[in-house]
């Protein structure tokens, strides 16, 4: 089974100068295509961290592990991202001869824009060609906003019949990496996608402990082999107050019966019930 993992690069997220949206944002992508998120990550502009933390992407890769990877694609001194990925991989830096003429395409037309003529020589253009220089062996992401491409390593896991996944590395600025993004969803991932394949029912329960709804919960996922049973209590919540959250998650034709054994687990609780929720994948 495939799955899918995002990693945002920057220190300005942990800072809090930015907001991070791409999580909520590659969760609401991949749920519009039956799919979940497996686990995310977020890294400082530290050298070493991300080149660990590349480093284990890769590894799950070759496993079959699809990555999103957003931020310091860039050629700035704090823009690591593609040197990392490099020395992860223990591969050399290449300029890739696509992503050289797209970036001399962005450059012309920004030239243009500006009513003046453009020299590939100048020194800015040239250092723009830094934003090409990928790993060896990297296929190029097209960036569908300015053009300047992102780019993918695809990695082959071991033994005739293993999986191949892949790390995408876009940059940080969400107008540019969501398209990118959802294209990949819908033409290298199209074959994944699996809507109404998975499914949520919960109920929220008043009064309750989890101490006390546990051995239900256990009694649930071991009567129901592939069925995931889920606890949010809340203390504060504006519309019901203290209470708990409980649940199961998976396919609808397993979902459902292990659903209905929690409710008559909970009635011979003598629970106080509140409203149900059901939500569809």
């Amino acid at each position: 089974m495939t799955t899918f993992s995002l990693i945002l690069i920057g220190d300005e997220i942990l800072s809090g100068k930015r907001a991070d949206k791409h999580l909520p944002k590659t969760i609401e992508l991949l749920a519009e295509r039956g799919l979940q998120l497996s686990g995310a990550e977020i890294v400082g502009d530290d050298p070493a961290r991300i080149t660990a933390v590349l480093r284990q992407a890769f590894e799950r890769a070759a496993s079959g592990e699809v990555v999103f990877c957003c931020g310091g694609i860039g050629a700035t001194p704090d823009d690591h991202t593609r040197q990392c990925a490099a020395a992860a991989l223990g591969r050399p830096l290449r300029l890739h001869p696509q992503a050289a003429e797209l970036i001399h395409e962005r450059a012309r037309d920004m030239a243009r824009e500006k009513g003046v003529s453009y020299d590939p020589d100048q020194p800015d253009n040239v250092h723009r060609l830094n934003m090409g220089v990928f790993p060896e062996g990297a296929d190029i992401l097209p960036n569908p906003y300015n053009k300047i491409p992102g780019f993918s390593i695809t990695v082959a896991g071991g033994g005739a019949a293993a999986a191949s996944g892949a790390v995408h590395f876009m940059p940080g600025f969400p107008v540019m990496a969501w398209p990118m993004m959802e294209s990949l969803l819908d033409k290298t991932y199209a074959h994944l996608h699996a809507r109404g394949a998975w499914g949520e029912r919960s109920i929220i329960v008043y009064g309750a402990m989890e101490a006390v709804l546990t051995p239900l919960m256990e009694a649930i996922e071991a009567g129901h082999p592939g069925v995931k049973v889920f606890s949010l209590p809340s203390v504060d919540h504006p519309e019901h107050g203290r209470h708990i959250e409980l649940g199961v998650k998976g396919v609808p034709t397993q979902m459902v019966p292990a659903y209905e054994d929690m409710l008559a687990g909970l009635r011979t609780m003598d629970c106080r019930l509140g409203p149900e929720l059901v939500r569809t994948v």
